[in-house]
C-alpha cells in the first residue's frame, strides 16, 4: 500500500469519501463495501475521470489494483488501454504489468487476466506475450547472457508468464520456450507451460517440437503428468479437447 500508485488511488478514493476501515472492508459514509464491490463501483469511474490525464488515470487504476487485488480492476484497465491509440500509454500499461509480475508477492488477478483476457484472444496474444516476457527473453538471448533468468525479478516474472502461457500461439512463444529450456531454474515453469499448452481449452502447441522441448527438461521421473504428456505428444495429439479420450487412455496405461 506504500507504492506511489496506491497512495494516489487512496487519495482519489478519499476525495469521494471512501476510506479503508480494515483489511478487505471500506466505508463511504455509513455504507461499508467489500473490495469486490469497491472495484465494480470505482475502477471504471477512476479510468474515465476527465479531470485527470490518461497517464494519471492509468496510475490510479493500477493503484486500485494494488489496493484491492481484484480481477475486475484488470478488466477495466484492459478496456481503458484498448481505447487509447497512444504507444506511450500502451507501453506504460505493460511496464506497470511487468513491475507487478516481478514482485515477491504475486498479483494473482493480473496473471489470471493475462491468461484469459490477453493470451486467449488471438488478436492480442502475440503482442501481450512479447510485451510481458518475449521481448526481454529475446534480448537476453541476443546478448548471450541468461543469468538474469536464474533468480530475482525477471525470473519471477518468467515463472508467472510461462505457467499461464498455454493459449499463446505456438509460433509466438516457441522461440521463448527454446531459450528458457536452457535455464534449469525455469524447467518446472516451462513444464507447466507445455502442459497447459496441451490442456487449456485454447492451448496451442506443435506436438513434435513440444516433445523435443519436454525431453530436454531433466525433471524428476515422478513429476505429475510428465509421463502422460510425453505419451500423448508421441501420438501427435495437439490439444486435450480435440480428443479427451487420448489423455484418459494413456494416463491409465
Amino acid at each position: 500500500m506504500d507504492a506511489p500508485e496506491s497512495q494516489e488511488a487512496l487519495r482519489w478514493l478519499a476525495e469521494r469519501g471512501v476510506i479503508p476501515v480494515e483489511t478487505g472492508r471500506w466505508r463511504q459514509g455509513d455504507v461499508e463495501q467489500t473490495t469486490s464491490e469497491l472495484a465494480h463501483e470505482w475502477a471504471a469511474e477512476a479510468l474515465t475521470d476527465d479531470r485527470l490525464t490518461p497517464e494519471e488515470r492509468l496510475r490510479i487504476g493500477f493503484g486500485l489494483l494494488d489496493l484491492l487485488d481484484e480481477y475486475w480492476v484488470t478488466r477495466e484497465l484492459g478496456w481503458f488501454v484498448a481505447e487509447h491509440d497512444d504507444p506511450a500509454l500502451v507501453e506504460a500499461f505493460w511496464a506497470a504489468c511487468r513491475q507487478r509480475l516481478e514482485a515477491v508477492d504475486p498479483c494473482e488477478p493480473l496473471s489470471y487476466s493475462l491468461w484469459v483476457d490477453w493470451f486467449e484472444d488471438r488478436g492480442t496474444a502475440e503482442s501481450a506475450f512479447s510485451a510481458v516476457l518475449g521481448h526481454d527473453i529475446r534480448a537476453l538471448r541476443a546478448g548471450s547472457d541468461l543469468s538474469a533468468l536464474t533468480a530475482g525479478r525477471i525470473h519471477r516474472r518468467s515463472v508467472r508468464i510461462l505457467e499461464c502461457s498455454g493459449p499463446v500461439p505456438w509460433a509466438s512463444k516457441s522461440d521463448v520456450y527454446e531459450v528458457v529450456a536452457a535455464v534449469p531454474e525455469l524447467w518446472p515453469a516451462l513444464f507447466k507451460g507445455l502442459l497447459s499448452s496441451y490442456h487449456d481449452l485454447y492451448g496451442d502447441l506443435e506436438p513434435t517440437a513440444a516433445l523435443a522441448l519436454l525431453d530436454r527438461l531433466q525433471l524428476p521421473p515422478d513429476t505429475e503428468h510428465l509421463a502422460t504428456l510425453r505419451a500423448v505428444l508421441q501420438t501427435g495429439a495437439r490439444n486435450h479437447y480435440h480428443d479427451p479420450a487420448v489423455w484418459k487412455a494413456l494416463s491409465n496405461s
